[in-house]
């Protein structure tokens, strides 16, 4: 499956580093949370975001059976398994066993990710063994 060159991803992603964490929001060196960090990224990779988010507040991803988050990202984006993600490529996160997917990270490398973080704001860190084995979903960005 082919998608957006990973490197033009990865750089783009780590333009984004230092970002404050801002809930809601997707602007470089302003603020933005995990879902926005995805959103920007896909503006200056992709082009203009295909449909408006809708409002969401901050403990959505913590009831409902329903996975909104891998179900909206499938809208827009191919799906990969976890084993095929690389650098550049999307990953959905479960916070909690058996919990739906509430955060998003951007593979920078084999064993490193990005993503905004509560308090840490875009942050680039190692994927380590309790990141790598939260990992739900995978997606690809489309090519422009």
């Amino acid at each position: 499956m082919v998608g957006a060159d990973p490197d033009r991803v990865v750089a783009t992603a780590r333009s984004w580093r230092g970002t404050p964490y801002h809930d809601h929001a997707s602007l470089k060196g302003v603020g933005c949370d995990c879902l926005g960090l995805a959103r920007g990224i896909w503006r200056e990779v992709v082009g203009p975001e295909p449909f408006p988010i809708p409002p969401y507040s901050r403990d959505w991803g913590e009831t409902g059976p329903r996975e909104v988050l891998a179900e909206g990202v499938r809208r827009m984006m191919p799906e990969i398994t976890a084993s095929e993600a690389g650098p550049g490529a999307l990953v959905l996160f479960r916070m909690k066993p058996r919990a739906i997917t509430k955060h998003v990270g951007i593979l920078t490398g084999n064993d490193t990710f990005l993503h905004a973080y509560e308090r840490l704001g875009v942050v680039e860190e190692p994927l380590a063994h309790a990141w790598r084995r939260r990992i739900a979903f995978a997606f690809l960005f489309p090519q422009r």
